[in-house]
This record gives structure tokens, sequence and C-alpha cells, in this order.
């Protein structure tokens, strides 16, 4: 197993890539097939920092440590002989009495969680949670250490870019016959619903979205002679539009890339490729990646971008650092970012006007998003999965998903609770959350490999893209051969 790779974000997050672990005979079998995968600690970490909730983290194994997934507990980590069949009806309230731990990580959503968990608590005093937050960078070894030694929390909240790894190595408990019946899954996060699925089998359910968009500046629009209520609908129109803003002179400029965090760029550009019809990463060994014309096409977009002095030179440099208060600063016409910069750009600037739409594509009205946020899962060894899955149950009530998520201007993880009263009062919330329905996340368990590794081959690409003359053709031919052989590795 490989367990080296982060998104936050955004998740947050290719059309759902198909699973090509089917067969695969780690996975098909319960506790009489268990394998013990080779689970890599984060003993050596390098992160690409970004803001408060949107940190892309590079986590590069150096020791193996033997995990093993069957435990005493059943295959769906219930006690020994106990079926989920036999489990309790779920309800929104204590499954039994005594103090729930759960482990969240840091860099994540920590506001809304904090909501969540203090709902929780205020409804069910009898068996409230402990909430434990643990920095992002060592959280995979903390939950592979955990399950090693069978110290795991009741429930914990992941990366939902962490969950396929986790779930081929049998790691989480498998809810299928739990919670897949539930009427409230039918209209949560795609995104989310997608990556906590494996060979039709399901581990968990939203904690919380995060979703990219595009920002624009509407105090530049009407300075620039744009309509402000008219955002780009097309690349060509968002060239065209930086054009007229840059023209403004000062320290203003039309566009934002950030040339130095590979995370930043899968959130905010790759949904420019998919909106173009391309296709990013390899989902698994022999499966091709960047393949389209939409992959070109959008280099080539950026890199005209770049040459036309539409972004700042500084951004060169941006590995996340300060990504969050980028558009806030008021000198970015238009930018990819995630719906946490609605109340980020607020605070940083009460009196700048700006509005939001879906990141384009070259096609006139075609449109993606980034899906990504986290997930609720149970690790293989809690003794609390009634528990666990009542917390479920309760953040996907209407009340919760109302009183609690929309009311903090969060976005709903359900999308027939986007029609409230919280987000009727505050139309940006309404409009970003139109990205979920155009949103991806992607599915691979070589994700940190292919794209999110500072020294891999998708931020390499977007290198010599933006900031070189390189042949186009060769840049990707070159990406395309490093990506197929990172997943050729299985």
């Amino acid at each position: 197993m490989r367990v080296i790779g982060s998104l936050d974000g955004k998740s947050n997050v290719c059309n759902r890539i198909l699973d090509r672990s089917e067969g695969d005979p780690e996975r098909s079998g319960g506790c009489g097939q268990c394998l013990q995968p080779a689970v890599q600690p984060c003993l050596n970490v390098e992160e690409i920092r970004m803001p408060t909730r949107l940190k892309w983290v590079a986590l590069v194994a150096s020791t193996p440590l033997l995990v093993t997934a069957c435990q005493d507990a059943g295959s769906d980590g219930t006690a020994s002989g106990e079926s989920p069949a036999n489990a309790p009806v779920a309800t929104t309230e204590c499954a039994s009495k005594g103090e729930l731990t759960m482990w969240e990580r840091s860099g994540g959503n920590k506001q809304m969680v904090d909501q969540l968990v203090a709902a929780w608590n205020a409804k069910n005093p009898d068996c409230a949670i402990k909430l434990t937050y643990i920095p992002h960078t060592e959280m995979v070894g903390k939950i592979a250490q955990g399950i090693a030694s069978g110290e795991v929390p009741d429930l914990m909240g992941m990366d939902l870019i962490y969950a396929p790894q986790f779930e081929k190595a049998q790691q989480l408990v498998d809810l299928t016959d739990r919670i897949s019946s539930w009427p409230e899954l039918e209209t949560a996060s795609q995104g989310h619903k997608t990556v906590a699925t494996m060979n039709n089998r399901l581990y968990g359910v939203p904690l919380y979205a995060d979703v990219s968009a595009l920002f624009y500046n509407k105090d530049l629009f009407t300075k620039a002679g744009l309509d402000p209520n008219k955002p780009p609908t097309s690349l060509a129109e968002m060239r065209e539009y930086a054009d007229k803003i840059t023209a403004l002179g000062g320290d203003v400029k039309g566009y934002y890339l950030p040339g130095n965090c590979a995370g930043c760029n899968i959130f905010t550009v790759g949904p420019l490729m998919w909106a173009s019809g391309a296709k990013i990463e390899a989902a698994g060994p022999g499966d091709e990646p960047l393949v389209g014309d939409g992959v070109k096409q959008v280099l080539q977009f950026t890199r005209d971008m770049v040459k036309a002095g539409n972004v700042h030179p500084g951004d060169r440099t941006e590995n996340g650092e300060t990504f969050h208060l980028q558009f806030g600063s008021g000198k970015v016409g238009m930018m990819g970012t995630g719906n946490f910069n609605i109340t980020l750009a607020r605070q940083q600037n009460p009196s700048m006007k700006f509005g939001i739409a879906l990141l384009p594509g070259m096609t006139a009205g075609s449109s993606a998003s980034f899906i990504g946020g986290d997930l609720v899962v149970v690790p293989k060894g809690s003794k609390r999965v009634d528990d666990a899955v009542n917390v479920m149950k309760f953040l996907l009530s209407d009340d919760v998903q109302v009183e609690v998520y929309a009311k903090a201007l969060n976005l709903t993880t359900r999308s027939d609770m986007v029609d409230n009263k919280y987000f009727k009062a505050e139309p940006l919330v309404q409009d970003v959350a139109k990205a979920l329905d155009v949103g991806r996340t992607p599915y691979t368990t070589s994700f940190f490999e292919q794209i999110n590794s500072p020294q891999g081959p998708w931020l390499k690409m977007l290198q010599r893209a933006y900031y070189t003359n390189d042949n186009l053709d060769t840049v990707i031919a070159d990406a395309k051969e490093a990506m197929k052989s990172i997943a050729d590795q299985g």
C-alpha cells in the first residue's frame, strides 16, 4: 500500500475514475485473506504550505512499518461474532454511554469540525466526542501505528484523497451494510462518495467539502470597462478580460497562477483541463495520463497569460504559503481558489466587491471543479462502531446540514440542502455551491507521486509550460512518460 499523498482541498475534489483494483487478491477476502501491507509512516516530511484550509502535504516515507489489517475484530470492525446485520438501526443519538474519541487532521476546516463536534456533544452529552487534532504531516503515520498497535480512535476525519489507499489496505471498517441504504446518501457529495467506495463497498461519509471556483474582482471589472455581472465563460474570455484588467496598470494583474505549488494547481488549473475535455492522472497500471487536446490547450493558455504579463512576477515562487491572501489583496482580477476564500477575502478587504463563477474550459459554457475536503471513517479496531455510525447519521441529518453547516456559511455536504435561508441571504455561497454539480475528485493510490509531489511530473510540466519556451508536445510527453511509470509500479 502506498500512503504517501495528501490533498486537502480541494478535498473539496477526473469524473469518477474507475477503481482498477477489482479482482485484486488483497481486496477479495475478509480475515481469511488479510494483507499485511508495508505502510510508510511519514518520517521524512516535506510540506508544501497552503492557507488555513488548503494545505497540500508531501509525505515522503523512509521506514516501512508492517500493519496487519486482520485483527481480532470482524471484517467490519465489530467485535468478533457480531455482524452488521445485528447492528442497531442508526440514529442521531448515543448507541452506548462513554466518551468517544475522534482524530482529525490539522490544516483542514478546523472551525467547521469544531462546530460539528460541539453540536453532537450538546445533543449527546452521555457519549460526547473528545476531538484530537493530529498535525497534518503526522496523520498517516499516526493512523498506521495506531492500527498496528490496536490503539485507534473510535472514528476519525480523513483527507478524502487518502481514502483509496487505506481502503485497499483493509484498514477501515466496511460500513456498506450499515449505511448504504440511507436516503441522505443519495444527495451526498459525489466526489466524497467516490473515494469512499472501493469494489462497491462503502467506507465513510462526507465530513466537509471544499470546491474550487473562479473568484473575480467586480471593482476591477468595472474599472476595466467590463460588466461586473458577467464573468468569463471560456478560456478565451478569461484572456480577454485579464488583458483589460492588467492594462489598468499599477500593481494590478488580471490573473493569478501559483508557480511553485503542485496542489494549488491541481485544485485550480486541473479543472480548466477537465472542462476542456482532458484527463490528467493515470488511475493505475496501464492507464494513460494526460489525454485529450485540453491538456495542451490549457498549457498554452497559461503560458500566454504569463508572457502577456497578466500575472505578478512573484507568483512564480508561490508555494502555497500566501495563496489564500492573493485574491483579498484587491490586486488580482481573476483567480481560481476555494469556497473558504469567501470569508477570508471579506475579512481581508471588507469593501471589495467580488463574484464567483465556475472555472471554464475552452468551449463557452463548459466548466469543472475540484472537490476536496474530508471524510468521516472508522479505523479497524474501533470498539464503538455503532456510535461512530450514529455520528455519521447526525452529520448528514437535515438539521445539522442547515443549522450547523449552512449557518456557518460552509458548504452543505448534501446537494438537496443548498436551498436554505442562510445561503439565500448569502448569494456567493449559492454561487460556489454550483461547483458541486461539476466537481471531480481524482481516484488513484499514486496521487502524491503523480500530482502532489513538489518534484513530481505534474508541477514540472506546469513550470516548463509557464516559464520556458520548451515545445509543449515534448513537455507533455515527458510528463506522460513519468506519470505512466509511477502508475505502472502499482
